[in-house]
Protein backbone atom coordinates (compact mmCIF):
# COMPACT_ATOMS: atom_id res chain seq x y z
CA UNK A 1 0.00 0.00 0.00
CA UNK A 2 2.85 2.42 0.81
CA UNK A 3 4.47 1.71 -2.50
CA UNK A 4 1.23 2.56 -4.31
CA UNK A 5 0.97 6.01 -2.75
CA UNK A 6 4.68 6.65 -3.07
CA UNK A 7 4.60 6.18 -6.85
CA UNK A 8 1.40 8.15 -7.50
CA UNK A 9 3.01 11.60 -7.97
CA UNK A 10 5.65 10.11 -10.27
CA UNK A 11 2.97 8.51 -12.41
CA UNK A 12 1.07 11.79 -12.70
CA UNK A 13 4.29 13.54 -13.69
CA UNK A 14 4.98 10.96 -16.37
CA UNK A 15 1.51 11.13 -17.88
CA UNK A 16 1.64 14.93 -17.99
CA UNK A 17 4.99 14.97 -19.76
CA UNK A 18 4.17 12.07 -22.09
CA UNK A 19 0.95 13.67 -23.30
CA UNK A 20 2.93 16.64 -24.61
CA UNK A 21 4.87 14.42 -27.01
CA UNK A 22 3.77 13.56 -30.55
CA UNK A 23 1.86 10.31 -31.07
CA UNK A 24 4.83 8.74 -32.82
CA UNK A 25 7.14 9.34 -29.84
CA UNK A 26 8.31 6.18 -28.09
CA UNK A 27 7.51 6.73 -24.43
CA UNK A 28 9.42 3.83 -22.94
CA UNK A 29 12.75 5.63 -22.58
CA UNK A 30 11.06 8.56 -20.83
CA UNK A 31 9.14 6.19 -18.63
CA UNK A 32 12.35 4.40 -17.67
CA UNK A 33 13.99 7.71 -16.77
CA UNK A 34 11.16 8.59 -14.40
CA UNK A 35 10.24 5.12 -13.14
CA UNK A 36 12.80 2.50 -14.14
CA UNK A 37 10.46 -0.42 -13.44
CA UNK A 38 7.00 0.67 -14.46
CA UNK A 39 5.67 -2.85 -13.83
CA UNK A 40 5.32 -1.93 -10.14
CA UNK A 41 2.60 0.55 -11.04
CA UNK A 42 0.44 -1.92 -12.90
CA UNK A 43 1.23 -5.22 -11.29
CA UNK A 44 -1.48 -7.68 -10.48
CA UNK A 45 0.89 -9.55 -8.15
CA UNK A 46 3.55 -12.17 -8.56
CA UNK A 47 2.80 -14.78 -11.20
CA UNK A 48 2.36 -18.35 -10.01
CA UNK A 49 4.13 -20.89 -12.20
CA UNK A 50 2.26 -23.93 -13.48
CA UNK A 51 2.73 -27.09 -11.38
CA UNK A 52 5.69 -29.23 -12.42
CA UNK A 53 3.44 -32.26 -12.81
CA UNK A 54 1.55 -30.59 -15.67
CA UNK A 55 2.63 -31.48 -19.19
CA UNK A 56 3.09 -28.55 -21.54
CA UNK A 57 2.54 -24.93 -20.58
CA UNK A 58 -0.32 -22.41 -20.37
CA UNK A 59 1.25 -19.89 -22.77
CA UNK A 60 0.50 -18.67 -26.26
CA UNK A 61 3.37 -19.63 -28.59
CA UNK A 62 5.91 -20.76 -25.97
CA UNK A 63 7.26 -20.11 -22.48
CA UNK A 64 10.03 -17.72 -23.61
CA UNK A 65 9.70 -13.97 -23.06
CA UNK A 66 9.87 -11.81 -26.15
CA UNK A 67 9.82 -8.06 -26.69
CA UNK A 68 6.32 -6.82 -27.29
CA UNK A 69 4.22 -3.69 -27.03
CA UNK A 70 1.68 -2.76 -24.40
CA UNK A 71 -1.07 -0.11 -24.53
CA UNK A 72 -2.32 1.36 -21.26
CA UNK A 73 -4.30 4.60 -20.91
CA UNK A 74 -3.84 5.24 -24.65
CA UNK A 75 -0.06 5.21 -24.26
CA UNK A 76 1.91 2.59 -26.15
CA UNK A 77 5.01 1.11 -24.54
CA UNK A 78 7.55 -0.73 -26.68
CA UNK A 79 10.28 -3.26 -25.87
CA UNK A 80 8.29 -4.76 -23.02
CA UNK A 81 9.06 -8.41 -22.11
CA UNK A 82 5.72 -10.22 -22.41
CA UNK A 83 4.11 -13.62 -22.14
CA UNK A 84 0.42 -14.39 -22.59
CA UNK A 85 -1.10 -17.06 -20.34
CA UNK A 86 -3.99 -18.51 -22.35
CA UNK A 87 -5.27 -20.67 -19.52
CA UNK A 88 -5.78 -17.75 -17.11
CA UNK A 89 -6.18 -15.08 -19.83
CA UNK A 90 -3.45 -12.98 -18.20
CA UNK A 91 -0.46 -10.99 -19.45
CA UNK A 92 2.85 -11.61 -17.73
CA UNK A 93 6.03 -9.51 -17.67
CA UNK A 94 9.42 -9.80 -16.00
CA UNK A 95 10.75 -7.82 -13.04
CA UNK A 96 14.40 -7.03 -13.79
CA UNK A 97 15.47 -6.54 -10.18
CA UNK A 98 13.78 -9.43 -8.43
CA UNK A 99 13.98 -11.65 -11.53
CA UNK A 100 10.37 -12.72 -11.12
CA UNK A 101 7.42 -13.13 -13.44
CA UNK A 102 4.74 -10.67 -12.45
CA UNK A 103 1.19 -10.11 -13.62
CA UNK A 104 0.03 -6.95 -15.33
CA UNK A 105 -3.36 -5.92 -14.03
CA UNK A 106 -5.76 -6.99 -16.83
CA UNK A 107 -8.14 -4.14 -16.02
CA UNK A 108 -5.51 -1.64 -17.14
CA UNK A 109 -4.54 -3.27 -20.44
CA UNK A 110 -6.16 -2.03 -23.67
CA UNK A 111 -4.13 -4.13 -26.08
CA UNK A 112 -0.79 -5.88 -26.44
CA UNK A 113 1.32 -7.26 -29.25
CA UNK A 114 3.60 -10.26 -28.85
CA UNK A 115 6.95 -11.11 -30.40
CA UNK A 116 5.37 -12.86 -33.41
CA UNK A 117 3.32 -9.77 -34.25
CA UNK A 118 0.01 -11.14 -32.92
CA UNK A 119 -2.19 -8.29 -31.73
CA UNK A 120 -4.52 -8.95 -28.79
CA UNK A 121 -7.14 -6.43 -27.72
CA UNK A 122 -9.51 -6.29 -24.78
CA UNK A 123 -13.22 -6.38 -25.64
CA UNK A 124 -16.16 -6.17 -23.28
CA UNK A 125 -19.71 -7.39 -23.77
CA UNK A 126 -19.12 -11.11 -24.25
CA UNK A 127 -19.70 -12.25 -20.67
CA UNK A 128 -22.03 -15.10 -21.67
CA UNK A 129 -19.15 -16.80 -23.50
CA UNK A 130 -17.60 -19.37 -21.17
CA UNK A 131 -13.99 -18.64 -22.13
CA UNK A 132 -14.23 -14.86 -22.10
CA UNK A 133 -12.39 -14.44 -18.76
CA UNK A 134 -10.53 -11.10 -19.02
CA UNK A 135 -11.70 -10.45 -22.57
CA UNK A 136 -8.46 -10.65 -24.58
CA UNK A 137 -8.97 -11.62 -28.24
CA UNK A 138 -6.49 -11.82 -31.09
CA UNK A 139 -7.45 -9.40 -33.85
CA UNK A 140 -7.47 -11.25 -37.16
CA UNK A 141 -9.08 -8.45 -39.16
CA UNK A 142 -9.42 -4.89 -37.89
CA UNK A 143 -12.03 -3.52 -40.27
CA UNK A 144 -15.50 -2.19 -39.54
CA UNK A 145 -16.60 -5.79 -39.01
CA UNK A 146 -13.80 -7.27 -36.97
CA UNK A 147 -12.74 -10.91 -36.98
CA UNK A 148 -11.55 -12.01 -33.55
CA UNK A 149 -10.00 -15.26 -32.40
CA UNK A 150 -10.15 -16.40 -28.80
CA UNK A 151 -7.35 -18.70 -27.72
CA UNK A 152 -7.80 -20.68 -24.54
CA UNK A 153 -6.22 -23.69 -22.88
CA UNK A 154 -7.73 -26.34 -20.66
CA UNK A 155 -6.09 -28.76 -18.25
CA UNK A 156 -7.01 -32.32 -19.07
CA UNK A 157 -6.25 -35.20 -16.68
CA UNK A 158 -3.75 -37.84 -17.83
CA UNK A 159 -4.98 -41.36 -17.14
CA UNK A 160 -1.65 -43.14 -17.60
CA UNK A 161 0.64 -43.51 -14.60
CA UNK A 162 3.69 -41.27 -14.95
CA UNK A 163 5.29 -37.99 -13.91
CA UNK A 164 2.38 -35.88 -15.23
CA UNK A 165 -1.16 -35.65 -13.87
CA UNK A 166 -2.57 -33.10 -16.34
CA UNK A 167 -1.77 -31.72 -19.78
CA UNK A 168 -2.53 -28.35 -21.35
CA UNK A 169 -4.67 -28.50 -24.48
CA UNK A 170 -5.18 -25.48 -26.72
CA UNK A 171 -8.45 -24.58 -28.42
CA UNK A 172 -9.83 -21.51 -30.16
CA UNK A 173 -13.06 -19.91 -31.34
CA UNK A 174 -13.81 -17.27 -33.97
CA UNK A 175 -16.07 -14.26 -33.60
CA UNK A 176 -17.42 -11.47 -35.71
CA UNK A 177 -17.58 -8.18 -33.80
CA UNK A 178 -19.40 -5.01 -34.69
CA UNK A 179 -20.38 -2.02 -32.56
CA UNK A 180 -20.05 -3.94 -29.28
CA UNK A 181 -21.88 -7.09 -30.46
CA UNK A 182 -20.29 -10.54 -30.79
CA UNK A 183 -21.26 -13.47 -33.00
CA UNK A 184 -19.62 -16.81 -32.24
CA UNK A 185 -19.02 -18.60 -35.55
CA UNK A 186 -19.55 -22.36 -35.43
CA UNK A 187 -21.00 -23.15 -38.87
CA UNK A 188 -20.74 -21.80 -42.41
CA UNK A 189 -24.48 -21.19 -42.70
CA UNK A 190 -24.45 -19.20 -39.47
CA UNK A 191 -21.51 -17.07 -40.60
CA UNK A 192 -23.20 -16.19 -43.89
CA UNK A 193 -26.54 -15.41 -42.28
CA UNK A 194 -25.10 -13.28 -39.47
CA UNK A 195 -23.54 -10.90 -42.02
CA UNK A 196 -26.77 -10.62 -44.00
CA UNK A 197 -25.22 -12.25 -47.07
CA UNK A 198 -27.08 -14.44 -49.54
CA UNK A 199 -25.93 -17.90 -50.58
CA UNK A 200 -25.89 -16.73 -54.18
CA UNK A 201 -23.48 -13.85 -53.70
CA UNK A 202 -21.23 -15.97 -51.47
CA UNK A 203 -21.11 -18.76 -54.05
CA UNK A 204 -20.27 -16.23 -56.76
CA UNK A 205 -17.50 -14.66 -54.69
CA UNK A 206 -15.91 -18.02 -53.78
CA UNK A 207 -16.07 -19.46 -57.30
CA UNK A 208 -12.62 -20.64 -58.37
CA UNK A 209 -10.95 -19.94 -55.01
CA UNK A 210 -10.94 -23.54 -53.70
CA UNK A 211 -11.75 -22.21 -50.23
CA UNK A 212 -13.99 -24.27 -47.96
CA UNK A 213 -15.24 -23.66 -44.42
CA UNK A 214 -14.50 -27.22 -43.31
CA UNK A 215 -10.91 -27.11 -44.57
CA UNK A 216 -9.80 -23.56 -43.75
CA UNK A 217 -12.24 -22.03 -41.33
CA UNK A 218 -10.15 -18.97 -40.56
CA UNK A 219 -9.61 -17.90 -44.18
CA UNK A 220 -13.26 -18.55 -45.00
CA UNK A 221 -14.48 -16.37 -42.12
CA UNK A 222 -12.05 -13.60 -43.10
CA UNK A 223 -13.15 -13.73 -46.72
CA UNK A 224 -16.82 -13.43 -45.73
CA UNK A 225 -16.08 -10.33 -43.65
CA UNK A 226 -14.15 -8.84 -46.57
CA UNK A 227 -17.06 -9.58 -48.91
CA UNK A 228 -19.59 -7.93 -46.59
CA UNK A 229 -17.48 -4.82 -46.16
CA UNK A 230 -17.09 -4.49 -49.93
CA UNK A 231 -20.86 -4.59 -50.39
CA UNK A 232 -22.65 -1.41 -51.40
CA UNK A 233 -25.37 -2.12 -48.83
CA UNK A 234 -24.91 -0.43 -45.47
CA UNK A 235 -24.16 -2.83 -42.63
CA UNK A 236 -26.25 -1.96 -39.56
CA UNK A 237 -25.70 -5.04 -37.40
CA UNK A 238 -25.78 -8.79 -37.30
CA UNK A 239 -28.75 -10.84 -38.43
CA UNK A 240 -29.99 -13.39 -35.89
Amino acid sequence: MLKKYFFTPFLLFFVTVANSFAQSQTYLSLYKDQLPYFQELITGGQYGEAPRNHEGDPYYLDRTFGEGTLSINRIKYTEVPLLYDEYADLVVTFHPIHRQKILINPDKIEEFQLKDGSLFRKYSGNDSYGHNRNGFYRVESDGKIKVLKKYYKSKDPIKEVGPYTHSYEESSDFFYWYDGAFVLIRKKKQAIKSLGLSKREVKKNFRGKSLYFSMDKERYILELAKLRESSSDTFNGFVE
